[in-house]
Order: C-alpha cells, then structure tokens, then sequence
C-alpha cells in the first residue's frame, strides 16, 4: 500500500551529464565533464541530498541510440571518482542491467564501490530490454526474468560476505573467498521496471522499486494491491524542476509524488548550465527540507 500522507520521503538528483536522452537533455550536458559534474555532486553532498544515480549501457547500436540515447557514463567509475569528492550522498545504479554481468563480478566490483565509499552504495538493478546489447555480449536474452531472480538472490548472499555460498540454477558458488566485500550489511537492492512483475521482485527480493513511464492512476493501482514491507521504498521521477522560477509548481509536483506513495524522489532539474543547476541545487534544498515530510503546494 502507498506510503501514508505526510510521511518523510527523500530527495535525490537525477545526475545530469551521465545520461543524454535525446530532446531531453539541456545542451550545456554534452559539453560537460567530470569537473562539472563534480562539482555538482559536492554541493549536493553539502546540502543534504539523498543520492545521485547512474544508469548502464556498454554499448547502444547506432540506430537505438536515436531514440534511446548513446551517452551512458560507466556508473562504477563515475562513482569511484564521486566517492573522493563528497562524504555522505548515496550512489544509486539506476539501473544495473543484471543479465550483463555474473553475480560474482556485481558483488566484487560494487562492494569495493561500497566500502571506499563508506557504506553508500544503493544497487539498483533491471532485467534489460535491449536485445541487441544482450547478444553483443553474449549474454542470454531470453528467461532473463528468472535468471535476473536468481542473479538478485546471489547478490544478496555475496554482497556483504567474504565466503559466500549460493546454489541454483543459473549460478553456483561456494568455497571461495571475495575480498573486498561490501561494508555495509544488507545493501539495498532497488529493481527498476514498469511492470507488476517488477513490482513483485521488488517486494520479494529487493529493497525498493523505482517504476518508469507509469501514470499516476496505473502506479497507484499497482501500489495499493500490494502490501508493501516495512522501510520499503518507492522511488519516484520528478522532470524538469525549476524550483528558482517556479517554486509553487516544484513544490506541488514534490507533494503529488508523496500521495502517490513515493518514499524518494529523483529530481531532474532545468538548468542552462552547470552553474545554473548548481544553483537549482541550492534554491530546492531551501525550498524543501530535504529531512521532513513533503506536502503539496500550490500549483501555478
């Protein structure tokens, strides 16, 4: 069931750079590099932002990348750079497609992200819906659903563990050590995805959902049918944010994701350039506080 009215939801960033969707992203993000995004990743860390996220491609055919976009900046190296530049904002894989990658290097590769970084690793992970990025991989397309199932079961056993153990049908591991393990003990497991079967490897395997092209009337049918565990979180998109020049209709859309039962919100932010979106940063932390409850505004 949805989160109830007035509970505390948190604030992160949808990172601008890392991604360029094309006709949404700002032209100032294709000139853009580390430094800049850097610098906003500092000054969201200073201001109390939850997390900032970074989603996976390795390589997007020509003709896809169109529609879909070809700039996906590696999220484990973006973040490893992040983690030397900022002390408590959470790093959230948004999403990490599991079929591209065994448990094992996930487990290896990420828990050394978690523990450089002190315990900030937030994992989301998907199924994948690329079929051309599977078989240039040669990873298996079909029955992906239930191998990204099993893929999350393995993950929650390796994750945080030096000698891990699982046995199954598409992975088996046992009598090995992975050194460095993440440090924190249970790190959370967001699945992205649209369906009601995402939603349900969400509640059954993970720690959270974060749901994509869904109407606010579909989301909150798929919410209220289901019993959601306690600490649950439902992480919800808010676009094109410009809280300077229109704090009434950011605050608004801020509290309409809270009654839909968003425990987190990934703000995009409309910006002209870095320093300008630096400066959203600073007038959405002022307009919310980003440790209370959101409630909705007035809308312009």
């Amino acid at each position: 069931m949805p989160a109830e009215s007035g509970a505390s939801m948190r604030v992160g960033i949808v990172s601008p750079i890392v991604t360029l969707f094309p006709g949404a992203h700002a032209d100032w993000e294709a000139d853009a590099g580390i430094a800049e995004l850097a610098g906003i990743a500092a000054d969201a860390d200073a201001l109390g932002y939850e997390f900032l996220t970074c989603s996976e491609h390795v390589a997007v055919p020509t003709e896809v990348a169109a529609t879909r976009g070809g700039t996906y900046w590696d999220p484990l190296s973006t973040f490893g750079f992040l983690a030397a530049r900022t002390s408590r904002i959470r790093f959230a894989t948004q999403v990490l497609v599991l079929g591209y990658h065994h448990p094992l290097e996930i487990a290896k590769r990420y828990g050394t992200l978690d523990l450089i970084s002190g315990g900030r690793l937030v994992l989301g992970v998907g199924v994948g819906s690329l079929r051309a990025e599977f078989d240039l991989l040669g990873a298996e397309f079909d029955g992906r659903g239930a191998r990204a199932d099993e893929a999350m079961v393995a993950l929650r056993a390796a994750l945080s563990q030096p000698e891990p153990s699982h046995h199954g049908e598409f992975y088996e591991f046992d009598d090995i050590v992975v050194r460095p393990h993440a440090l924190a003990p249970r790190v959370p497991l967001w699945v992205g995805g649209r369906s009601a079967r995402s939603l349900r490897r969400a509640i059954e395997l993970g720690d959270g959902w974060v749901p994509f092209a869904l109407g606010r009337t579909e989301l909150t049918a798929m919410l209220a049918d289901r019993e959601l565990p306690a600490g649950f979180d439902v992480v919800l998109t808010a676009s094109d944010l410009d809280p300077i020049a229109d704090a009434d209709r950011t605050r608004h859309r801020l509290g309409t994701l809270s009654q839909a039962g968003a425990t987190a919100v990934a703000a995009g932010l409309r910006a002209t350039s870095a320093g300008h979106y630096r400066e959203q940063l600073a007038a959405l932390a002022e307009l919310v506080d980003l440790t209370a409850p959101i409630r909705p505004g007035v809308a312009s």
